[in-house]
């Protein structure tokens, strides 16, 4: 069933307009039909099944068919602190860190980063960012769009972090999975949670110094291999699912 997201005030008593890019969509990429069912939420997160009632030039009506009451968010607002890497791994950082259930990703420039992002590259990057985020929500049936933010140094990604409850820092000369599975152990529902990744080239020793610096903050292993920066994250957030999705 596709999954489309709306502002509150598209959301009537008993029907739904769907406007802008997603007209299009449905129109002429999907090519659906009066009666097709889909599942609608609203900025607040609501969701709703409907069926398509009518479909116009610019707007499409869905009925509201019932309220979806099952929920597909965790109970913990992450954020993904993730060191720029190369190329068009951040796209796919972005698209699977959504699936897992992120709130927020944040873009780091750290010291071994090699991409360097001026405004006016960040501005264009982040609006593609973005709706690979929204996709990505959809596809997972999220119902919370992740927010992409504006790249941050180091410096000022720990500040914000720190305001968390915890924070996690995956760091490849940390040993030993015993410690990991022991904060992992302690997270509760509720709790805010970020994940600090490095880039290609990883954390440069005066960074992971500073973390030290921070009660909430620990550094833990992922286990007796290095993994890539666009796995280090992925594989944190799978253990935070794993330890909160219940």
């Amino acid at each position: 069933m596709y999954q489309f997201f709306v502002e509150e005030e598209q959301v009537h008593s008993d029907s739904i307009s769907i406007t802008g890019g997603d007209v299009n969509h449905i129109k002429n990429v999907l090519r659906m039909k009066n009666g097709e069912k889909i599942r609608v939420i609203s900025k607040s997160g609501q969701a709703y099944f409907c069926h398509i009632s009518s479909i116009l030039d610019d707007e499409v009506i869905a009925a509201i068919d019932s309220a979806d009451e099952t929920g597909t968010e965790l109970d913990n607002h992450i954020v993904l602190y993730q060191g720029l890497p190369k190329g068009d791994k951040m796209e796919l950082i972005i698209q699977k860190a959504v699936e897992l259930g992120v709130s927020e990703i944040v873009p780091v420039a750290m010291k071994n980063c090699v991409v360097k992002l001026d405004d006016k590259k960040a501005a264009k990057k982040l609006q593609r960012w973005q709706a690979i985020a929204e996709s990505a929500a959809k596809q997972s049936k999220r119902t919370v769009i992740s927010t992409v933010n504006q790249p941050v140094t180091y410096k000022e990604a720990l500040k914000i972090a720190s305001e968390l409850d915890i924070t996690l820092v995956p760091y490849e000369n940390e040993r030993g999975m015993d410690a990991t599975r022991e904060i992992m152990g302690q997270l509760k529902a509720g709790q805010t949670i970020g994940v600090v990744v490095g880039p290609e080239g990883g954390f440069a020793p005066e960074e992971i110094a500073l973390v030290d610096e921070h009660v909430t903050m620990h550094r833990i292993s992922l286990g007796r291999r290095i993994l890539r920066t666009e796995t280090a994250g992925l594989a944190a957030l799978a253990m935070l699912v794993y330890n909160l999705d219940v």
